[in-house]
């Protein structure tokens, strides 16, 4: 095992995941303004780390970064990115532009529409995959071989894996059910947590996280999950998609969320605790 990190490599690679990002995300948008569907951006945000995966892993094939580490942390993350990104396309077939975009786009007053969309979309997005990649990358180059936090990383990426993966499958599936309709999905992983898919969504960042600890500077990217988390349940996922569904569902959603924990699954409660305590 080398005693000396190689921190200029690392560097290197960091300029070249950001060029790889501004270029998929620069193509991403150019297709996106080309069909004026900018919910495109949404289906390619998994693929988007694959992207830094892969050329980390290209980049790093100079350097004396464990064989094992760096395929396992290439595949894991591939298999979560390319997963989420069939997932979101195939929710998203045929539906146009989330209303999302369309009242973000409705906003704009004057200037450049190029110059907006980096502002308010597609830049953001490039730099929250690039900052949330950091362990992915940062793993590439480590001689270490993977140790028990190694696999316990994998373990963790795997449970959180499965609660995304089957928390999206009963989901659809209760969608698809016309018998549903205008129900409050309250089943499997949904009766032990509001969220399973972001609470899984955050899992494998973390077991990503324990996967770049092979060296201890693989402590800096605890930035990563901290932000994977911050994103789900304060910005674009827990906060955003409970606000809508109590405008829509009301009494019944409350219901749901004083029996249902918000993010780490837990029991269903028999007895509905105030909806303020959430």
């Amino acid at each position: 095992m080398n005693s000396a990190f190689p921190w200029g490599d690392l560097a290197l690679n960091l300029v070249i995941s950001i060029a790889a990002v501004v270029v998929f995300i620069g193509v991403v948008m150019a297709i996106a303004s080309a069909i004026s569907n900018h919910s495109i951006i949404d289906i390619c945000w998994g693929p988007g780390f694959v992207v830094v995966a892969v050329v980390s892993y290209l980049a790093s094939m100079g350097a004396d970064g464990d064989d094992a580490r760096r395929l396992v942390v290439l595949a894991l993350t591939a298999v979560w990115g390319l997963r989420l990104g069939l997932y979101i396309g195939r929710r998203n077939l045929g539906h146009g532009q989330d209303p999302r975009y369309t009242r973000l786009l409705a906003s704009r007053q004057g200037g450049s529409l190029v110059v907006f969309l980096v502002k308010q979309i597609y830049g953001l997005q490039g730099l929250l995959i690039v900052v949330v990649s950091l362990p992915v990358q940062f793993a590439m180059y480590q001689d270490a071989p993977l140790g028990v936090l190694g696999w316990l990383g994998i373990a963790v990426w795997a449970i959180g894996f499965t609660f995304e993966a089957v928390g999206d499958w009963q989901l659809a599936r209760f969608k698809a059910d016309p018998a549903n309709e205008g129900r409050i999905m309250d089943r499997g992983l949904w009766a032990w947590t509001r969220h399973p898919n972001y609470f899984g969504d955050s899992c494998v960042w973390v077991g990503l996280f324990l996967l770049a600890l092979g060296h201890w500077g693989g402590l800096v990217t605890i930035i990563a999950p901290i932000v994977m988390t911050k994103l789900l349940v304060s910005y674009s996922g827990k906060k955003l998609l409970e606000k809508g569904m109590r405008r829509k569902r009301g009494e019944a959603y409350e219901h749901y969320i004083a029996t249902t924990s918000g993010f780490f699954p837990m029991p269903p409660r028999r007895t509905p605790r105030a909806t303020s305590d959430r």
